[in-house]
């Protein structure tokens, strides 16, 4: 644990009353009943996320208010209301009604912040489909093995995406029926074997019936990578509603007239769960910025566009710290009063450096994709221990817990001592299974009647209840935010002809987190070279994307194995960070 000053807080840092000022009182009143009371009125008794977001805004005071301001460089911005959001949801979930589509069948999203992700994914939620968000930047491979876990039925994406990562790939996906394509030029589209959206929703009508969906029917599926075989699907239910509702006043206390600005892409769950479901729930006007990061221009916006609650993320504090302090000095934002961050720790140099230069210190807090909603938070009324994740929030019960090779697990009560990160079942938005693979769903429960999720995550609790991040149990890298499981890229690599075996680590940045490191072990007949290496790296980048590709590649003769034929990518870290090597009484003679 870091023992940083604490940055003890005061009236003055207050800027507007918080929606949680006392942290016991409102732990011991906190009940899901009562958040469920905030979100009634649904009409028939039914939940629908994309109702509770949205149209229930659209018919009141709400209707002309901005939901979106959309920003992109070189095309003029593009306020949408909550009445409009409503309508084109409203017609997107009529596109689908025409193509077929019932409920329950995957919809996915593959495509820049641009206005059709976000009426795409609520237009279908509003349906009852599942909706499965992609990040744009993932290569060909993620793309199509995801879709075909999901068995995805449609796909909406842009004419560019499209043609350079989906149509080569298209008869590998044997379940998607419907591209739908947005023109990225603002025309039509017109590639064979797709649809023009534009023109499906100028011929769909303005009203639509909200699918009759219950808190336990599935709403959204997000992926999450894993050590070994394929990506994870996480299944989550219309229900986890109440926990966006109440993480948003709780964790990023959201105000009726904030503007606020998530800088997470929707092709994350961050980017969905706090990108899109909580500001609209609270009616609060979000800004969305289609570039990417450019230090100078997110100064801008949080001057221009009056930002005052900003959610980002650790690797983007940190290039904006790299591009110092001169040119933030440009800018005035008085209005902005509550900065947060998520995706990876926050170092507490990143939080006093907010307070330097920004006049805020951040605020670290931790979730998962299998939790769906923040669960751990450092809040706006309470002192901030820097480095540490923060308390849990009211609704959420958390713990320490040391496995047992018996497959047990008993609390940890001494404080400062590392054990896994436990949370009590019983909060919404918990995932309800991976999809299709019940056996390891199970596995991430235990205790009696299986009430504790295991988290995977290493950490340790204080005196004071605060929770600090340790590393995980596993080999999942945390890149830039983003969770790589090792074993798709050491696939990826595997399939070049002169690969003969790949194991993958995170290797220490500091910008990033982590970059992904690859050592390769060649067949014969090949030889190490420079040439081959780049050659390697442009092989996984086109297959993966940048985002997920290795940064560096090294060649080994061979790598270290147990003796069941397991790559120890323990031993390969160690090795490369100079580090105890730990027990090796599993290792295959040789390696």
């Amino acid at each position: 644990m870091d023992t940083s000053p604490i940055i003890r807080k005061t009236a003055a840092d207050l800027r507007v009353a918080p929606n949680f000022a006392d942290y016991d009182g409102e732990r011991r009143r906190f009940s899901w009943e009562s958040v469920g009371r905030e979100l009634a009125g649904q009409p028939g008794g039914t939940l629908n996320i994309a109702w509770q977001a949205v149209d229930r805004h659209a018919t009141g005071a709400l209707r002309d208010k901005t939901a979106f301001r959309f920003r992109a460089r070189g095309r003029p911005p593009r306020d949408v209301g909550f009445g409009e959001l409503a309508r084109l949801s409203s017609r997107f979930a009529n596109v689908l009604a025409g193509l077929g589509i019932a409920r329950g069948e995957r919809v996915f999203v593959l495509a820049g912040r641009i206005p059709e992700l976000y009426v795409a994914m609520l237009g279908g939620l509003r349906h009852g489909a599942v909706v499965s968000p992609l990040f744009s930047a993932f290569g060909p491979e993620p793309i199509a093995t995801r879709v075909n876990l999901g068995a995805g039925r449609v796909l909406v994406t842009t004419d560019v995406l499209y043609e350079r990562k989906v149509a080569k790939w298209r008869d590998k996906m044997p379940t998607l029926e419907h591209v739908l394509l947005v023109a990225e030029d603002g025309g039509g589209s017109d590639i064979p074997g797709t649809l023009d959206l534009a023109a499906l929703m100028a011929a769909a009508g303005d009203e639509s019936a909200v699918a009759a969906t219950g808190a336990e029917d599935m709403s959204l599926l997000h992926f999450t990578s894993g050590t070994t075989g394929t990506p994870k699907g996480a299944v989550h239910v219309h229900g986890a509603v109440a926990t966006h509702w109440a993480t948003g006043r709780y964790a990023l206390d959201l105000h009726a007239d904030d503007i606020y600005w998530c800088t997470a892409d929707p092709g994350w769950v961050t980017g969905t769960s706090y990108g899109i479901i909580a500001p609209l729930l609270h009616g609060v006007t979000s800004l969305i910025d289609a570039e990417e990061f450019d230090a100078e221009r997110w100064y801008g916006l949080l001057q221009d566009e009056g930002v005052t609650v900003w959610y980002t993320a650790p690797t983007a504090i940190r290039m904006l710290m790299k591009a110092g302090a001169e040119i933030p000095r440009k800018y005035r934002f008085p209005q902005l009063r509550f900065i947060a961050s998520v995706g990876e720790p926050l170092n507490p140099e990143a939080v006093r450096w907010g307070k330097e230069v920004l006049g805020l210190p951040i605020h670290d807090n931790w979730w998962q994709t299998e939790t769906g909603g923040i669960m751990i938070a450092n809040t706006p009324a309470f002192d901030i221990k820097p480095g540490s994740m923060g308390r849990p929030l009211p609704g959420i019960d958390a713990a320490i817990m040391r496995r047992h090779e018996d497959g047990t697990v008993t609390p940890v009560e001494e404080a400062g001592v590392e054990g896994e990160l436990a949370l009590k079942r019983g909060w919404p938005s918990m995932f309800r299974a991976y999809l299709n693979n019940e056996e390891r769903y199970r596995k991430c429960f235990a205790g009696p009647d299986n009430e504790w999720y295991l988290t995977g995550d290493l950490a340790q609790r204080d005196a004071d209840g605060y929770y600090w991040f340790v590393g995980r149990a596993d080999d999942v890298i945390k890149s830039a935010g983003h969770l790589i499981g090792p074993f798709e890229v050491e696939s990826a690599l595997m399939e070049h002809p002169a690969v003969a075996e790949a194991g993958v680590i995170g290797k220490p940045d500091p910008v990033v987190g982590e970059v992904v490191k690859a050592f390769v072990s060649l067949k014969q007949g090949f030889a190490a070279s420079e040439a081959l290496r780049l050659e390697l790296l442009g092989h996984a980048r086109k297959r993966l994307g940048a985002a997920v590709a290795p940064k560096e590649i090294a060649f080994l003769p061979s790598l270290p194995r147990t003796r069941s034929g397991k790559i120890m990518r323990r031993l390969l870290k160690a090795r490369e960070l100079g580090l105890p090597e730990g027990d090796t009484s599993t290792l295959e003679s040789g390696s």
